[in-house]
């Protein structure tokens, strides 16, 4: 059995491709990273990578992070800019026996000691963005970070993050997207999950590996998102979306605000978008209809 799931609508694409991978018996590693390279290359999707927002200081400053669910090592890179594709970096990283979570010019004298691609992220449309909404105090709230976990047919199970981070944040500024735990987790003798949101609170409840934990108790990966976001919830407010997968391929998600969206796929189950309720005190998985998907295509 083999399956690969990640947050939002703009991971469709980049799914279509590692579903292919997967199905050919490529390793988990190969597919999730065609995932996320296939967001974090398209300028459309203004949350990652190339074409990402800004900080403060019109710089696109990205975060990303690679675990390998086998041997849970980690790779991780926060604040590195002009680098095209940080999860390549951070799955790098990820083979290192020390230093595993690089920042900053740090980060990104590695990547290009290592032969990583080098690409202004800073695409026009996003200075555009920037210019006309620099006017305001406070960042931007949403969340869009691409968040992958994938199984392959040796039963290998790894997960993957990569974001922007908040528009028009402080500089320097680290969300949970690269933080073990916190916006990603992965143990191939379980399974794995990975957080979207606001970073800030995530990480205060480490997410991610909740979801593992409970999934490691006998829930379901839909029960453990369920449980983990009604805990999450007595505390905290900040938006937070989830997705697992366990080691059989069984997926689940949650979320606590109006409209998440995710796109998984199983050897038993084609590229398939899902959108996700809000939760009361459970969360109800449906298929968007034609005029979501098309509103949503024409705003992007």
């Amino acid at each position: 059995m083999w399956g690969i799931i990640a947050t939002w609508v703009m991971a469709k694409d980049g799914i279509d491709k590692a579903s292919k991978l997967l199905n050919d018996n490529s390793s988990c590693k190969e597919a999730l990273l065609a995932a996320i390279k296939d967001v974090e290359d398209n300028p459309d999707f203004w949350s990652v990578g190339y074409g990402g927002l800004p900080n403060e200081d019109k710089e696109v400053e990205c975060d990303a992070a690679y675990m390998n669910g086998d041997n849970l090592k980690v790779g991780c890179v926060g604040a590195i800019k002009d680098i095209a594709n940080p999860i390549e970096v951070a799955e790098h990283l990820s083979h290192e026996d020390l230093n595993n979570f690089l920042t900053g010019d740090g980060a990104k004298k590695y990547a290009i000691e290592k032969g990583f691609m080098e690409r202004d992220m800073l695409t026009q449309k996003a200075i555009n963005a920037y210019e006309e909404k620099k006017k305001f105090s406070k960042p931007y709230r949403g969340h869009d970070t691409i968040g992958c976990i994938a199984l392959d047919s040796n039963n290998s199970m790894c997960a993957g993050t990569s974001t922007s981070g908040l528009f028009m944040k402080r500089k320097g500024r680290i969300g949970d997207s690269p933080l073990i735990g916190s916006g990603y987790y992965a143990d191939s003798l379980i399974g794995g999950a990975a957080a979207t949101g606001l970073g800030e609170d995530i990480m205060k409840k480490c997410m991610s590996y909740e979801i593992v934990r409970l999934m490691s108790e006998g829930y379901s990966p839909q029960k453990a998102c369920e449980k983990a976001l009604l805990s999450y919830s007595t505390k905290l407010k900040g938006d937070c979306s989830l997705i697992a997968m366990n080691n059989k391929g069984e997926f689940g998600a949650a979320t606590n605000i109006d409209d998440f969206s995710f796109v998984v796929a199983t050897q038993n189950l084609k590229p398939t978008i899902y959108r996700v309720s809000r939760i009361t005190d459970h969360s109800e998985l449906y298929l968007p209809d034609e005029k979501w998907l098309s509103d949503l295509l024409a705003h992007i």
